[in-house]
């Protein structure tokens, strides 16, 4: 323990402070802001810099500069007073510390004065350890699991893609029947050309009549940093939840959340906790860990996704230093309905309504219209909403909103009005939703009065003037799930009710039971019931058979099928059918390869056979080649190896294929907008091989190719052996250059060796000497099959040049 100095030696320590002084200030900056980097609360050196020379003379005590620990973070090196056994400091300096002091505190302070403080000083160590009530502190708010904001940069290169869909049928009555679903996509820099079109062709009575029709033709161009899309052609507008969107010929420009699918748009559960020791910190949901990491002193904040729907029970473990464990339960509701404060969701089109879709290629209104949606989250608790859209004749506008209350469910309600030619009228729509891990319920409800009108009434169905519907389930662990719903729909001249349930068991791992009714409420006889048990046979193969009782018929079918690989194979279904007086049945067999997918099959229902066939797939233009793949609706890539066949490819460490003969691979699908990780085994490759990387990640924008290149250059490469006049190989560590190349030597090393990887057709290789002196010689490279060669032994000269 230190001692107090007695007076006569108070002179030599204010004249050591005077010269050690600066030297500290020094030390204490550095230290601070090493441990700034630890926590950040842990000053900037500010705590040490704030008290005068000679501050603990007022009190008669001596000075001392301590390593500081407050609740188990280091604090740097702290000026300190020591007198009666016990530590103090200025008032300066703890409020440097983030200590909150009451004004009328003394100054300096005797640390162990303060409520509720622990003070030990290690005068070994030169060093003190503080033990403070968070109360006493006044320290920032640590905010964990923070949402990266980083968004990958996502490119296409020029390319072409054509996807397919061709179905043929033929019956035993002489009918036969042929369909082509058909996309043409373009794609690159600018952005994403998009055409569809459907054509059909069937015979009866022996004639064959044919029609095709376009069905959209749309360019898209996307930007990721703002999650903003445009798309100029055929396209649908933007609608809320409830509004409904129109088909359109025109340009829509909105906001696009798949262009950052790691960014999580709905509230984030925040759960908040304070630490007076550095600690773990584990957060359980349902019971399931959803995240753990280290928390510095001073209070907290947890952002997590929960990964649950509805309501739920977390439960925060924090373990501090010492081995103390606290646990904190929460109640918390979680959904996608809402958006995080602050974050808006908008969209805006015009141009004009798309009629006689399918059926006709060009066929637009003759009127333009403008539509407009918009969603915000005005708090994490509440999300507005709003809509409008115009045409001639017509304006329609409306507001909505979702609202959570707490844990006891979301209720949404909106509010419409329309004119239409003079005729005025409203749309009122109300709901409510609650659901937990074992229990679901909901309510919704739209009413229309007889006047109101949208676009999409105008050029299609009109709105029905009352939808209302009801849920209700529950799950248990012995009896299995229940639920029952009823939806009622009223048109102007029709309304239709009905009422449902249903009853689900499993039987163990591999076995299931279910049980369906579905009543007309308006109509007693429109009756049905459905039972049926399924098996699981292996992860592809299962069976299932049930019995259904509709109005006055019933019936019985059967079936067992083994579903297609991920990668290739078959997959094939046979199916029975029975049921008053009549039989049927189908087989089936199909195939997904690498190129796509095939299926053919026959069917007989009813005394009438027919067999039919189909094929899906793509074709791709890229990189000057031409490719065969399964239907591509998602991003993909094309791999390079620079000629190279045969290198073996994988997709997050899963093997996808080699490279042909022109060393190229197409991967698919790979997610837009995101970081698909591919690597190739640079053992296949041949040795004299220059690798830039082994891995990348492709990140493709939605719909497009990107070429992916893992820079392999060719190298004339070879183990050169060099001898001097005698035949004795060059020394070690000889220095070797090839005349014209730049960069560093290259060193000899046993046996005389050298390996150089920067040859030409013709080489001159300039030698230094260990001991001094320079030699040359000279060689012409020649490939020796596969493997590196082995030049030499060749004399390396002392005098004149080869």
């Amino acid at each position: 323990m230190a001692r107090r100095p007695r007076k006569r030696s108070r002179w030599p320590i204010a004249l050591a402070e005077s010269l050690l002084l600066p030297c500290l200030l020094t030390i204490a900056t550095r230290a601070t802001a090493a441990d700034a980097v630890r926590s950040p609360d842990s000053g900037d050196g500010s705590a040490l810099a704030a008290d005068p020379v000679g501050a603990m003379a007022t009190i008669d005590a001596t000075d001392l500069y301590l390593d500081l620990i407050i609740n188990g973070t280091e604090r740097g090196l702290v000026h300190l007073g020591y007198r009666d056994g016990t530590l103090w400091a200025t008032r300066a300096t703890l409020q440097q510390l983030g200590f909150m002091l009451p004004t009328d505190s003394p100054d300096p302070v005797r640390l162990d004065s303060l409520p509720g403080v622990q003070v030990r000083y290690d005068a070994e160590q030169q060093s003190a350890t503080l033990t403070v009530p968070l109360k006493l502190l006044h320290l920032s708010t640590s905010v964990l699991n923070a949402q990266s904001a980083s968004v990958p940069h996502a490119n296409a290169s020029p390319g072409a893609l054509l996807n397919y869909d061709i179905y043929a049928t033929r019956d035993t009555q002489g009918g036969a029947s042929a369909s082509a679903y058909t996309e043409l996509r373009v794609f690159g820099g600018p952005g994403t050309l998009s055409s569809t079109g459907l054509s059909q062709t069937s015979r009866t009575s022996g004639d064959w009549h044919g029609r095709s029709v376009r069905l959209d033709t749309t360019w898209s161009m996307s930007f990721p940093e703002r999650m903003l899309t445009m798309d100029v052609g055929d396209t649908l507008t933007g609608a809320t939840a409830w509004s409904r969107p129109t088909r359109i010929g025109g340009v829509q420009f909105g906001t696009n959340f798949a262009l950052q699918p790691y960014r999580v748009t709905a509230p984030l559960p925040q759960f908040l906790g304070q630490a007076t020791l550095p600690s773990q910190v584990e957060l359980y949901i349902n019971g399931m860990k959803q995240y753990s990491g280290q928390v510095p002193v001073g209070p907290f904040q947890l952002n997590a996704v929960p990964g649950i729907s509805g309501a739920g029970n977390a439960q925060l473990v924090l373990t501090d230093a010492l081995g103390r464990v606290s646990t904190v339960d929460f109640s918390l509701y979680n959904t996608q309905q809402l958006l995080q404060k602050g974050l808006t969701d908008w969209s805006a089109g015009f141009g004009f309504v798309r009629e006689d879709y399918g059926l006709r290629s060009f066929s637009y209104s003759r009127d333009p219209m403008a539509s407009g949606s918009w969603r915000l989250g005005l708090t994490d608790q509440f999300t507005a909403s709003a809509h409008a859209e115009v045409t001639q004749g017509l304006a329609n506008a409306g507001v909505g909103g979702d609202w959570l209350l707490g844990h006891a469910g979301i209720v949404s309600g909106s509010m419409a009005r329309s004119q239409h030619d003079g005729l005025d009228g409203s749309q009122l729509s109300l709901g409510y939703q609650w659901i937990n891990s074992r229990f679901n319920f909901g309510v919704q409800g739209t009413r229309s009065s007889s006047g109101y009108r949208d676009v999409a009434a105008l050029y299609g169905s009109p709105s029905p003037r009352l939808s209302a519907s009801a849920q209700a389930g529950m799950s248990t662990d012995g009896f299995g799930n229940f639920g029952v719903s009823y939806v009622h729909l009223r048109y102007l001249e029709q309304t239709s009710r009905y009422a449902s349930g249903y009853w689900y068991k499993s039987l163990g791992r591999s076995a299931s039971i279910s049980l369906n009714l579905n009543q007309n409420l308006d109509v007693s006889r429109d009756r049905s019931v459905f039972l049926s048990f399924s098996l699981t046979f292996d992860a592809r193969t299962y069976m299932s058979a049930g019995v259904q009782r509709q109005g006055n018929r019933n019936l019985f079918d059967a079936s067992i099928s083994r579903s297609l690989p991920t990668d290739d194979g078959f997959g094939w279904r046979t199916q029975t059918q029975q049921g008053d007086g009549s039989h049927g049945g189908l087989a089936e067999l199909d195939y997904l390869g690498r190129y796509g997918q095939t299926q053919v099959g026959l069917v007989n229902f009813g005394g009438n056979s027919s067999a039919y066939a189909g094929a899906s797939g793509a074709l791709v233009l890229m990189d000057g080649h031409a490719f065969a793949a399964r239907s591509i609706y998602n991003g993909f890539a094309l791999v390079s190896t620079d000629g190279i066949p045969d290198v073996p490819v994988k997709l997050e460490n899963n093997l996808v294929g080699h490279t042909d003969r022109h060393g190229l691979l197409l991967v698919t699908p790979l997610n837009a907008y995101q970081n698909n990780k591919l690597s190739i085994d640079p053992m296949q490759l041949p040795a004299d091989v220059r690798i830039g990387h082994v891995d990348t990640n492709a990140t493709p924008v939605d719909r497009a190719g990107t070429l992916v290149n893992f820079g392999i250059t060719p190298v004339r490469a070879a183990s050169v052996l060099l001898r001097d006049d005698a035949g004795k190989p060059l020394p070690l560590g000889s220095q070797v250059r090839q005349r014209g190349q730049p960069g560093d030597p290259a060193l000899v090393g046993f046996d005389g060796a050298v390996y150089l990887d920067t040859l030409d057709k013709h080489n001159v290789l300039e030698v230094s000497l260990p001991e001094g002196g320079t030699c040359n010689t000279g060689f012409d490279y020649r490939r020796q099959g596969d493997g590196i060669p082995q030049i030499g032994p060749l004399t390396c000269a002392k005098k004149g040049a080869p």
